[in-house]
């Protein structure tokens, strides 16, 4: 868990009186979530999502910040590496960098290669 999260997350709780071990956090529905969506999309006149399209999110991020499949299925929990892989559609730009990443290295490669022969021709 990112460590601001996990701050708030201990602020939250030290705001209640007495809590104890077994004592909801949380204490809403996801009838209430769901009104509040609404209700905020409204607001902001912005097309109303799902709450599991949050959790799409922070798995459409990792993937753009550049974490492999397996740890985001870890983290994430999916049960196999495979549902991690049905969001590759995504982020298409992904395959171009890929490519442009390898050409890159290849290129590198290729100069080295030159520049090694160029200086075992000058030592001969």
């Amino acid at each position: 868990m990112p460590e601001f999260l996990t701050d708030e997350i201990k602020e939250y709780i030290d705001s209640f009186y007495k809590i104890k071990p077994k004592d909801l956090i949380f204490n809403f529905s996801k009838s209430y979530l769901h009104h509040e969506m609404d209700r905020g999309s409204k607001k902001s006149q912005v097309k109303r999502i799902r709450i599991h399209d949050l959790r799409h999110f922070n798995v459409s991020l990792l993937i753009e910040l550049g974490f492999s499949a397996t740890a985001i299925a870890d983290r994430v929990g999916h049960e196999s590496i495979d549902i991690t892989y049905r969001y590759a559609h995504l982020f298409p730009s992904k395959q171009k960098e890929m490519a442009m990443s390898l050409t890159q290295v290849r290129n590198n490669k290729a100069n080295d290669w030159k520049d090694l022969l160029e200086e075992d021709d000058k030592d001969v």
